[in-house]
C-alpha cells in the first residue's frame, strides 16, 4: 500500500479499522479473541429491536406516471415495507371522481398483496387550505377534506393526516398572508365541523405540523390545540423533517407523547438548504439524529407506523430507492 497516494480521510479509515483489526486494547496489547468484522458491524446497528412499523408514502414511487398503483403496493410489499401511505388527490386512482367500490377495491388489492394501508395524506391542503382568506377555498377545502374522510374509512385505515391551517406558504407567493389569530379561529371551526363524521366512522384526524407554514410553531401549540377539542379523535401526524430546520423532532415527541398517531420521517439536511423540497433527503442522507429520534418515539410508547416521505422518485431504477428505505429503517429499527 502506498501511503503517500492515500489521502486524509483513507489514511483515518484505514488507521481506525486497522486499530480494530488487531484488537488492541488501552495497554496496546492485542486481544487474540477479537473479532474484527463483528466489531465493525455492531457501529452500523441499533442498540435495540423496536416493534415499530414501517411504511413507505406514495409519492416515493414513479406514480402514476410508470408504474400502476397495484405494482406500487407490490414492490413495497417485495421490499419489506409493512404499509403504504396513499395520497388523496384531483387526478388519481384516489381523488373526488373515485366512488366507493374504487376505494373498496383499493382495499381489497392491498389486503391480497399483504400490505397495509397505513394511512392517507394529501397535497390539496396547500391550494386549498382551510384557513383560507378566499371563501370558496376555505368551502372546498371542507369539501375536499370531508371526502378524505369519507375515503379513509372506505380503505378501513385509522388515519388522515389533516394540515389544520397556514398562515403563509412561501410556495404560493400569490395568497394572501392570513393573520395568526384569524388563523387559529378559523382551524378550529374547520376541525370541528369535520369532527362528527371522522368519529363516526372511526377515522382519526391527524394533524401535522409542518413549521413553513407559520402556525403551530411549537409542540406547546400543537398540544394545546389538539386537547382543545376534548376527543380522541384528533390526535397528531408528526412529521421528523417539517421542523428540522430550527427545530429537533427528538425534542418534539416527549412533549407530543400518546397524542401522536402516525409519523412521517422525512429526512432533512441543514447544510445549505433553498427552502424547498430539496432539503429533504433520502434517509440517513441528513442532518437527523436518528438514534435520538427513535429512542424518543420508544419511551413515548409509539408502536405504530413510521412512513417514509419523499418526493423525488429515482428517474432510472426507481425500484432502488424503495428498497434502500426500507434497507434504512430496519437498521434504525434494530431489524437487520
Amino acid at each position: 500500500m502506498e501511503f503517500n497516494r492515500l489521502d486524509r480521510r483513507q489514511l483515518l479509515a484505514y488507521a481506525a479499522f486497522s486499530s480494530v483489526a488487531t484488537g488492541a486494547n488501552d495497554s496496546g496489547q492485542a486481544d487474540a479473541a477479537s473479532q474484527p468484522s463483528s466489531q465493525l458491524m455492531e457501529l452500523s446497528r441499533a442498540t435495540k429491536r423496536y416493534g415499530m412499523k414501517k411504511s413507505i408514502n406514495l409519492w416515493a414511487f414513479p406514480y402514476p406516471e410508470r408504474m400502476s398503483l397495484r405494482q406500487c403496493l407490490e414492490l413495497a410489499k417485495r421490499a419489506g415495507f409493512d404499509g403504504i401511505e396513499l395520497n388523496y388527490d384531483l387526478e388519481s386512482d384516489l381523488s373526488p371522481k373515485a366512488k366507493t367500490q374504487d376505494f373498496v377495491k383499493i382495499r381489497r388489492m392491498a389486503q391480497e398483496i399483504g400490505i397495509a394501508i397505513s394511512g392517507l395524506c394529501s397535497f390539496l391542503f396547500w391550494p386549498y387550505p382551510l384557513t383560507s382568506n378566499k371563501p370558496d377555498e376555505r368551502d372546498r377545502a371542507m369539501e375536499l377534506a370531508e371526502l378524505m374522510t369519507q375515503a379513509a374509512h372506505e380503505l378501513e385505515t385509522e388515519n388522515l393526516l389533516v394540515v389544520p391551517g397556514a398562515v403563509h406558504m412561501p410556495w404560493r407567493p400569490e395568497h394572501e398572508p392570513t393573520p395568526n389569530d384569524v388563523c387559529d379561529r378559523r382551524a378550529r371551526e374547520a376541525v370541528s365541523k369535520l369532527l362528527p363524521q371522522a368519529e363516526k366512522f372511526g377515522v382519526y384526524l391527524n394533524m401535522e405540523n409542518i413549521f413553513f407554514n407559520g402556525f403551530l410553531m411549537s409542540p406547546m401549540e400543537m398540544v394545546q390545540f389538539v386537547d382543545s377539542f376534548q376527543s380522541p379523535h384528533v390526535r397528531v401526524h408528526f412529521d421528523t423533517g417539517n421542523i428540522m430546520l430550527f427545530q429537533f423532532p427528538e425534542h418534539w415527541i416527549p412533549i407530543l407523547g400518546k397524542r401522536i398517531k402516525n409519523v412521517h420521517l422525512k429526512e432533512f439536511t441543514k447544510k445549505g438548504t433553498d427552502f424547498s423540497l430539496e432539503a429533504f433527503r433520502p434517509l440517513l442522507d441528513g442532518s437527523t439524529n436518528w438514534p435520538a429520534v427513535i429512542h424518543a418515539f420508544d419511551q413515548v410508547g409509539y408502536e405504530g407506523y413510521l412512513t417514509f416521505e419523499y418526493f423525488h422518485p429515482y428517474p432510472h431504477y426507481p425500484e432502488a430507492l424503495i428498497y434502500q428505505s426500507c434497507d434504512s429503517l430496519k437498521r434504525m429499527l434494530g431489524q437487520q
